[in-house]
């Protein structure tokens, strides 16, 4: 990952050098930080724009009728998989998962700047994810709940957080060398742990579905604009070395 990052950079230098007759030091981390920016208020404008479709007649029939689909395939033994499943993405299993997740990391890696990144991720999440919900202030479905909840409904706190979370994870493995094989079961299982949250939380009669909706959205943004801010950091503090490296 960082080799090609490397080599995208010195494409832009040289683009931007043929393009102005001039080279400017500034100007390849100031397109990077557009991009970021850019992917960031698009999130954050279709987030909005979700927002405020919360009390259309469309999106109320959508939330119907979703719930209803995933409340009719209620069953004893799958109540019991997707509680399991939502305390997984709750206080105490983001301590469990952090935990083997810190002592894996460091095991492997020697290197504390992978789990100082997962604390940064998740705690913008949950502060992110309060502040949205006061402000937002949207009560949680009149349906009889499965499960005790205490703080308001937009956007799901469980969805966001685990899109947050474990998307961070999953890139993480992306940038590691490691077995094939592990590597893709691992982001397979951590995608598919993201998912069920999500339904786990409509299932259990706590969220709409755009509720899951908005947490994941504002989940990715998060994960979009760590994983471009973190490289970014990356890049100036090597910029010295990129000089040396394409030459």
């Amino acid at each position: 990952m960082g080799k090609k990052l490397k080599f995208i950079l010195y494409f832009i230098i040289q683009y931007l050098t043929n393009k102005l007759g001039k080279y400017n030091k500034k100007l390849p981390y100031i397109l990077i930080s557009g991009i970021a920016l850019a992917i960031v208020i698009y999130g954050i404008k279709f987030f909005i724009k979700l927002t405020k479709s919360l009390q259309t007649d469309y999106l109320k029939a959508f939330d119907t009728q979703v719930t209803d689909y995933v409340a009719s395939y209620r069953s004893p033994a799958l109540t019991n998989f997707f509680i399991t499943i939502t305390d997984v993405g709750d206080v105490w299993g983001y301590l469990v998962v952090f935990s083997l997740a810190t002592f894996l990391l460091y095991y492997f890696f020697r290197k504390w700047r992978y789990v100082v990144k997962l604390v940064f991720v998740l705690i913008i999440a949950i502060s992110s994810n309060l502040l949205l919900k006061q402000l937002i202030n949207r009560a949680r479905p009149t349906a009889a709940h499965l499960v005790t909840v205490k703080t308001l409904s937009y956007p799901s706190g469980h969805a966001m957080t685990a899109m947050a979370f474990y998307g961070f994870l999953i890139y993480l493995l992306f940038t590691f060398r490691m077995n094939k094989v592990i590597k893709y079961s691992l982001i397979t299982c951590f995608a598919f742990l993201i998912f069920s949250i999500g339904v786990s939380r409509i299932y259990l009669g706590v969220h709409y579905p755009s509720d899951v909706i908005g947490g994941f959205i504002a989940g990715f943004i998060w994960v979009i604009f760590c994983i471009l801010l973190l490289n970014l950091f990356k890049i100036f503090r090597n910029y010295s070395k990129i000089e040396r490296f394409v030459k």
